[in-house]
């Protein structure tokens, strides 16, 4: 089976096909950093970073990159309030959102662009749009792209174009899909608005050169991007369902009328994230940032917090609406506290081995470095059951739940002692392998912490009251040894200790 990638330009699964093998060029839109990102926006980075994953996992050689809108009317408007400057201000709410994406384990991007430093690429663009009659120069100094003169125009976020108003101008970045009409390339300087905020470009219009004072629109900074590291066209881009219109569409009419080439072969976009089924707003009170579910969930260590969240982002198709409850996060969090136990049972396994392995021999089971063809099938099976609902358009959710088959054979299979010290490594590989997916296992946890003496005595001291059926002193030790941060856990052949 071949990768299969549902592209809303066509509404329709495609095998995916790569505009050239050596490199995909992959695309999706950053943050525009005028406050703190809400976990509505990380959710659409956690799908762009399990899409970025899988296709690594599956040996796609892949280049990304992601703008960061730095200049916006939000980010001018809220800069101007906090007195700050806008270079101050954004990089400030950049740095913090690049902090989330590390506590979730997002990849970076390879390149992270702000839109500030492509000016020069804009005015480039807005000439040539121009100069080829798709753009023009209104009386205040902006200028606006004809939605009329491109043909195509509405084709990617599939509207009704009949009846709509085209002649009207349009200055807000965002705005509605009954609003359809010319959008701005270029604002003219405005102080009363953008205070000190302003650039320059110089432009040839009708033979003469004209030097004008603004700023961008947000949707030419995309295409600016996009042209200026991966050329005409690229092989996916992605981003949040609520980009599609307009600025997704925007982007395609800039530079489809710029080259003449489809812009992007593959177009893949998120579902929103509601929180208890309903809109996330902060006048309804459900309004989170990832420091915020951090912060109600005290009692339970940050990491385990954002392994959580990622594990809820993999068990939601990407396409579909992401339902936030705090009750889901803490089942997320026992199901990573369940794949801890797993890997630390592993570890377990794997160092005792050596002391059991005549007992396993004599029993007539598998010898200490042997690879059963029974155990090669299950692990060839186990893989490609995964890779098979990673190409069904990424589904992470039918790939978790081969993880979660996975876990209940291994933990099968160490109760009865029946795994190679060989064997028992393989699974360990394959974890691995699924884990540059998912991003979600610990395997920190396979190395024992050394534990201190006055932990093996009380170990030790409660195992002879056990023994001599103290069982009121053995509960008062195992309670100590807990207090002190580590877990006594009984088994068929004594005891081990484990950090808490």
């Amino acid at each position: 089976m071949a990768l299969q990638i549902y592209n809303t330009l066509s509404r329709e699964l495609e095998t995916f096909k790569p505009l050239k093998q050596e490199a995909v060029k992959v695309y999706y839109c950053g943050p525009t950093p005028y406050n703190y990102a809400h976990i509505g926006n990380l959710r659409a980075y956690l799908f762009e970073d399990f899409v970025i994953r899988t296709l690594r996992f599956l040996g796609y050689r892949v280049k990304t990159v992601m703008n960061v809108t730095d200049i916006d009317d939000k980010t001018i408007r809220d800069s101007q309030k906090s007195g700050k400057s806008l270079k101050e201000f954004t990089e400030f709410y950049t740095e913090a959102f690049l902090t989330d994406l590390d506590k979730l384990s997002i990849i970076r991007a390879d390149t992270i662009a702000p839109i500030s430093g492509l000016i020069e690429e804009m005015g480039k663009m807005i000439e040539w749009l121009i100069k080829k009659g798709y753009a023009y120069l209104a009386d205040d100094g902006s200028i606006y792209y004809s939605v009329s003169k491109f043909k195509k125009y509405g084709k990617l976020a599939h509207l009704d174009m009949k009846g709509m108003i085209t002649s009207v101008r349009i200055d807000n970045d965002e705005y509605e899909k009954d609003q359809v009409a010319d959008f701005a390339l270029w604002k003219a300087y405005d102080k009363a608005s953008d205070g000190e905020n302003k650039w320059n470009i110089e432009i040839m219009i009708d033979g003469e050169k004209k030097s004008l004072d603004g700023r961008p629109g947000w949707h030419i900074e995309c295409s600016a991007c996009n042209y200026r590291y991966f050329g005409e066209q690229i092989d996916i881009h992605m981003g949040g369902i609520d980009n599609l219109f307009p600025h997704h569409q925007n982007e395609v009419a800039q530079t489809e009328a710029l080259t003449g080439k489809q812009f992007s072969k593959y177009w893949m976009h998120g579902g929103h994230l509601l929180v208890d089924n309903k809109k996330m707003s902060k006048s309804a009170g459900n309004f989170y940032t990832l420091p915020d579910i951090i912060e109600k969930q005290k009692n339970i260590p940050e990491v385990l917090i954002c392994r959580a969240f990622r594990l809820m982002a993999l068990q939601n198709n990407y396409r579909e609406n992401f339902n936030f409850t705090f009750d889901r996060l803490t089942a997320g969090v026992n199901t990573i506290r369940g794949l801890d136990e797993l890997i630390k049972r592993l570890g377990r396994y794997i160092s005792k081995l050596p002391a059991i392995d005549a007992t396993r021999n004599s029993h007539g089971k598998l010898k200490f470095h042997d690879i059963s063809r029974e155990f090669r099938e299950n692990q060839q099976a186990f893989m490609q059951e995964f890779i098979e609902k990673l190409e069904e358009n990424f589904d992470t959710l039918g790939a978790m739940t081969i993880l979660f088959e996975y876990q209940s054979y291994i933990n099968s299979a160490i109760d009865e002692e029946i795994f190679s010290i060989e064997e028992a490594k393989s699974i360990v590989d394959l974890l691995k392998s699924w884990n540059e997916v998912m991003s979600i296992l610990d395997f920190s946890l396979l190395e024992s912490e050394k534990i201190p003496e006055e932990i093996e005595k009380l170990a030790e001291a409660r195992a002879l009251a056990k023994k001599l059926k103290d069982w009121h002193e053995a509960d008062r030790m195992r309670d100590e040894i807990t207090s002190l941060g580590w877990k006594m856990i009984d088994e068929k052949e004594g005891w081990i200790l484990e950090k808490i």
